[in-house]
C-alpha cells in the first residue's frame, strides 16, 4: 500500500495551534481529539511562534507603503490641477473674440 500523507488547511492548523496556546487542554489531548500526531502539533506551534512577529512587521510595512502611495497620488493630482489651470488660461488668451468673428 502507498503511504499517503494527509494535507491540512492553514485555517485548520491555526485553529489547532490557538487551541493549544489557550492552555485549556494538553497538547496530547488536542492531538488525540483531532487525530494528529503530537510531534506534528509541536511543529505547527513552533512554526506559528516563529512567524507570528512577521505579521506585525508586514502590517507596518504595508501602512508605510500605502502612505507613500497616497502622497504620490496627491502630488500628481496637484500637478495635474496646476497644468489644467495653465491650459485653461492659455485657451482663454488665445481664443479670438466673438464680436469680431462675423
Amino acid at each position: 500500500m502507498g503511504n499517503t500523507r494527509r494535507q491540512y488547511s492553514p485555517p485548520f492548523k491555526l485553529q489547532i495551534v490557538l487551541e493549544l496556546l489557550k492552555g485549556e487542554q494538553s497538547a496530547a489531548q488536542i492531538a488525540r481529539a483531532h487525530g494528529i500526531g503530537y510531534d506534528l502539533l509541536a511543529r505547527w506551534k513552533d512554526l506559528f511562534q516563529e512567524r507570528a512577529p512577521q505579521i506585525f512587521q508586514d502590517a507596518q510595512n504595508g501602512a508605510n507603503t500605502e502612505a507613500a502611495r497616497i502622497a504620490e497620488l496627491a502630488r500628481l493630482v496637484g500637478q495635474q490641477a496646476f497644468e489644467l489651470t495653465l491650459l485653461k488660461k492659455g485657451c482663454v488668451r488665445s481664443s479670438p473674440s466673438r464680436s469680431g468673428e462675423r
